[in-house]
């Protein structure tokens, strides 16, 4: 099967739109500005939470975030994914009766910008996970860096969202935004789910800081790396240390630093051919530590 590459649409006009203001001088001025509008996730007839997002591919971020709440499993079968554009509803139908009520009774609040809501126990799952000891060489970094900081998006158009991409090797598969870095990553799943994309050679790049979620959603999909221009939180490393999850951050320019499986890395890179960043390139994500 051949999967087309998904890439941001910052021309959509559903997902920006230009509002007038003034600047630091008192003159008019008129900025793009990302849309947020809430999407209600159903599974089957059980209303699950309503997210906050940016609204572009409700059916992969409802799918996406069942599987990462463990409401889910990779063996249920999904019969439909249904979307109301009106009433901002997305319902995920399966084959067979699904039984959350266990998840519904625990919820936690997450860093996650437009507040996160993890549901169940945060560590579920995690007990005996294996990831695959793939390699990754250090030349590909860099080349993912450039591609994905030179990816026309909504980020370089409006800022205010952060964006998480699917790479194999040095090539791009999908490349999600959204308000909130949990509905990024979401995303991500559910279209690896939905293309039967498998997670053993692949890494995920964000721009988001690397939290505790982000470590256990990644580890869970079954990525063996993450990778983030952003810096760490000292929960995310543990578990990234204890599920053996190659955790990687602060990735600018010629420099990052690895937490957490060093053990995967192949230093192949020669860092005096590698560019230094410009500044136009630099501030994205320097705001998200």
């Amino acid at each position: 099967m051949t999967i087309t590459t998904l890439l941001p649409d910052p021309a959509d006009p559903r997902l920006s739109r230009m509002v007038e203001g003034v600047d630091e001088n008192g003159q008019p001025k008129s900025i793009s500005v990302i849309e947020e509008r809430p999407l209600t996730i159903y599974l089957n007839s059980r209303e699950i939470v309503t997210a906050m997002t940016i609204g572009d591919h409700p059916e992969y971020l409802a799918l996406g975030f069942l599987l990462n709440q463990g409401m889910l499993k990779e063996t249920d079968q999904v019969t439909k994914i249904d979307f109301d554009e009106e009433l901002e509803v997305a319902v995920v139908r399966t084959a067979e009766v699904t039984d959350v009520e266990d998840k519904l009774k625990k919820k936690t609040r997450t860093s996650g910008c437009a507040v996160g809501t993890v549901f169940g126990d945060m560590m579920a799952g995690l007990d005996g996970l294996s990831l695959p000891d793939t390699p990754v060489h250090t030349s590909t970094f860099y080349d993912l860096s450039y591609q994905i900081n030179h990816t026309p998006s909504l980020y370089m158009e409006t800022g205010a969202i952060h964006g998480t991409a699917l790479c194999q090797g040095r090539e791009i598969l999908a490349y999600m935004e959204d308000v909130g870095r949990h509905n990024a990553v979401d995303k991500i799943a559910g279209w690896m789910h939905l293309n039967g994309i498998p997670a053993a050679d692949k890494v995920l790049y964000t721009t988001g800081r690397l939290t505790s979620e982000m470590v256990i959603k990644t580890a869970l999909m079954g990525i063996p790396t993450l990778i983030s221009r952003s810096g760490f939180t000292a929960w995310g490393v543990d578990i990234a240390r204890q599920v053996g999850l190659t955790l990687i951050g602060r990735m600018r320019g010629k420099k990052f630093t690895c937490l957490s499986g060093q053990h995967r890395l192949v230093f192949d890179q020669d860092l005096s051919q590698v560019p230094d960043e410009d500044k136009k390139q630099r501030r994205k994500g320097a705001g998200h530590d």
